[in-house]
């Protein structure tokens, strides 16, 4: 059994990788423990992120690379250590009985070499899944550079796999990271689309990702603006079939001449998730989204920015505007706008039937009407009637990620 020394040293190391929560999966119970539904990966968050449910843990910290932002770089005074494949294993056999854990998320410095390395993950997984039956939710950090053959074989073991771009130009990556590179992290991700969508074509029997790939890009550590790191999100979305990119507040927790020495405001990260939202469930594009000087605005959420930008084309009668225009009005969720369609296929829809569909009235009622109906404010003073307060607010990654949840049409 892995020692508790051990054991702490290698979940502290894991904390900063944000890219952990569980969904997607389909893998089911064939005999073992666990199983890896959606629904059967129940998992929470502590303030700083974690997920909580998941067993989040390095399998060694002892890293070969230098990355100049990364406490486990090897020029950094830390405790080193490196769990085996088998204590791995029984870690997360023992704390499945004991209802720790729902599943694992299991990522590794390069120790020795990126094809060791990423041959001591596949052998974990590979021991889990054949030898210990465990079926529950597996996700899996692959290693730039490891053989291809490696990463292919792992992905049929993990629900989920994914690599970090960390940060969003090559320039960047260069300075800062001066062992990796945008390719390195962007090839075996192209690569395991590719096999996934050919495993689905063939409609082969087993599972490969059916939780998919993400990613993880730092917020901060270098000075590209939110709209060039939005770019690169939206051409991960459309050309790598990702499933979600994370964003992290970058966190000075090494000091080095190159990096800032205060924190990343947490509002750019909430703003940068908010932005991600639009991208995949509205329909927006990433230069609809930026304000003129390439950043997000920190006083209005990215849909309220872009609306009032536009109010030439507010307000929009709600009983006959498109859906493409209802998904655009502040205060109106994807799953709101649907049920709007759906309601008034059968009545004419007042300001009390859309309160009692529980939309943000406080920001919808500026961009629409309801029966030629108005009931917002001038357009002069809607922008200080939307303005947020207390941008300065601390709030975890959680928070940032559901605050902007399409789903409680508060976008």
């Amino acid at each position: 059994m892995i020692s508790e020394e051990k054991l702490k040293i290698l979940t502290e190391s894991a904390k900063y990788d944000v890219s952990c929560s569980s969904s997607g999966s389909g893998r089911r119970n064939e005999g073992g423990i666990g199983n890896g539904y959606a629904s059967g990966c129940c998992h929470s968050f502590t303030p700083d992120g974690r997920c909580i449910s998941l067993l989040k843990i390095l399998l060694s910290n002892d890293c070969l690379f230098r990355c100049k932002y990364c406490p486990s770089r090897a020029d950094a005074d830390v405790p080193r250590t490196t769990a085996t494949p088998e204590e791995i294993c029984e870690l997360v056999i023992d704390f499945y009985k004991r209802n720790y854990i729902e599943g694992l998320f299991l990522s590794s410095a390069v120790h020795i070499s990126p094809d060791y390395t990423m041959e001591q993950l596949l052998l974990t997984v590979k021991k889990l899944r054949t030898e210990y039956k465990f079926y529950g939710y597996i996700h899996l950090k692959g290693i730039p550079h490891a053989d291809e053959r490696l990463v292919h074989e792992a992905a049929k073991y993990a629900d989920r796999m994914s690599y970090n771009i960390e940060l969003p130009s090559e320039q960047s990556l260069k300075l800062l990271a001066p062992q990796k590179s945008k390719e390195s992290v962007l090839l075996p991700m192209r690569q395991l689309q590719r096999e996934k969508l050919q495993f689905r074509e063939e409609k082969r029997k087993g599972h490969f990702l059916p939780a998919g790939q993400t990613t993880q890009l730092i917020v901060g550590a270098s000075p590209e603006p939110d709209g060039q790191i939005l770019r690169l999100t939206q051409s991960l979305y459309r050309k790598t079939g990702l499933k979600r990119v994370y964003y992290s507040s970058y966190v000075p927790v090494v000091h080095d001449s190159l990096l800032p020495d205060i924190a990343a405001g947490p509002m750019r990260e909430h703003r940068l998730y908010q932005a991600d939202w639009l991208l995949r469930f509205y329909g927006f594009d990433v230069e609809e989204i930026v304000e003129e000087d390439g950043n997000l605005s920190l006083e209005y959420d990215p849909k309220c920015s872009w609306a009032l930008r536009h109010m030439q084309l507010f307000p929009v009668e709600i009983n006959t505007a498109p859906l493409e225009m209802l998904l655009r009005v502040p205060g109106i969720g994807a799953r709101s706008a649907y049920k709007i369609l759906e309601a008034r296929r059968y009545t004419r829809l007042t300001f009390e039937d859309l309160k009692r569909m529980k939309i943000a009235m406080k920001n919808a009622r500026h961009f629409i009407t309801a029966g030629g109906k108005y009931f917002g404010g001038r357009e002069a003073a809607i922008k200080g009637l939307l303005a947020e307060k207390g941008t300065g607010v601390q709030m975890s990654t959680f928070e940032s990620m559901a605050a902007q949840s399409a789903l409680t049409g508060e976008l």
